[in-house]
């Protein structure tokens, strides 16, 4: 690197720092304080927006960042990855560690407490990101960090292979590949095939979800699915998605990127892979716990899937976070609603693979 390159590179990691410091003390004023400064409550749809959450986007507004869909994909990439680290946190782990699982990448997360365990509960993570966007590394290590700790699990994150470089359906072929290669190793990977759980957000919720009714047809052990305001719609026509679409993170020209690159052919948008509305649910699927966002273009078919399942008779909780917006999931570097819900999240991650 030169050395203009690196001090372009120095000041923008000081410029990072310094944004992280900035929404950690936007986050840290009395509520008082950020009433005050995110303006007069946001009511829609019977929901009043969370404050904490009304203030971040009211700067992200004057600061007129654009989002990552407006740039191109390799470079918005690098832009999401950053909005994630914002109020991201390293949590402590007991061991972390790079390999492959069924020739995909995956980042493994031991908590301290089951570091000398040889068949450890565990959840395999498959990341969020619009199937274009996220990684082990950078946009959901945090989240891992924080599922295995709260929850007291071991977590399997999947980097599987993004679009629009690897189309529909490799992203699901590649979680699949990743679940049957560890259930087909135990020894190895020192899960408890009893205490077996899937889940993501968003594009990893579908993914999650679509693995969980592939386990059930396979005849695969699978105790719970955890799915985080999960995309179950190939055609987008909720209602939530013409109410927040617009000025809630989440935009329709990312929920077109997304759905044009991981299925470019109109023809397989149909597929119940990917359009989970539309699936047979068949006997024998995982209790769920499915988790929407009241301000989330995604809410309402989150939530119509998990009345879908309900209806084949699966156990199936649904909590919608009313206050908070797509991506609060990430939110778990400073104490807020968004931090508290995903806690609530491990909890019962917990207690469900602590039967």
């Amino acid at each position: 690197m030169s050395t203009a390159g690196a001090v372009a590179a120095r000041a923008h990691r000081v410029q990072q720092a310094a944004e992280r410091g900035a929404v950690r003390a936007l986050f840290a004023l009395p509520e008082r304080a950020k009433r005050l400064l995110a303006g007069a409550p946001v009511v829609i749809d019977g929901q009043t927006l969370d404050v904490s959450t009304q203030l971040l986007l009211r700067v992200q507004r004057l600061s007129r960042k654009p989002g990552a869909e407006t740039f191109p994909i390799p470079q918005g990439r690098v832009v999401l990855a950053e909005q994630s680290e914002l109020l991201g946190e390293a949590f402590a782990m007991g061991a972390i560690s790079d390999t492959e699982a069924g020739g995909v990448p995956v980042r493994v997360y031991v908590p301290r407490e089951l570091l000398d365990a040889a068949a450890r509960p565990t959840l395999v993570f498959i990341h969020g990101g619009g199937f274009i966007y996220g990684d082990r590394h950078s946009t959901h290590d945090s989240v891992c960090r924080f599922l295995a700790d709260r929850a007291g699990v071991q977590v399997i994150s999947v980097d599987y292979r993004l679009a629009p470089e690897a189309p529909f359906p490799a992203a699901f072929e590649d979680s699949l590949a990743v679940y049957r290669a560890v259930l087909g190793d135990p020894e190895q990977w020192r899960v408890d095939a009893d205490r077996m759980a899937v889940g993501g957000d968003s594009a990893g919720g579908n993914l999650s979800a679509a693995l969980a009714l592939a386990a059930a047809r396979e005849g695969l052990p699978l105790a719970f699915q955890l799915l985080i305001y999960p995309v179950t719609d190939s055609f987008g026509e909720s209602a939530s998605r013409q109410l927040f679409g617009r000025g809630f993170f989440l935009t329709h020209e990312f929920m077109d990127l997304a759905i044009d690159a991981y299925v470019p052919d109109h023809a397989l948008r149909p597929d119940p892979r990917v359009h989970l509305l539309g699936a047979e649910i068949p006997d024998g699927v995982a209790p769920a716990l499915v988790v929407t966002a009241g301000f989330d273009p995604l809410r309402d078919e989150g939530e119509a899937y998990a009345r879908r399942l309900v209806e084949a008779g699966v156990d199936v909780e649904l909590r919608r976070e009313t206050g908070l917006i797509h991506g609060f999931l990430n939110w778990l570097g400073a104490p807020c609603a968004a931090r508290d819900a995903v806690g609530v999240m491990a909890e019962q991650l917990s207690a469900a693979l602590k039967r």
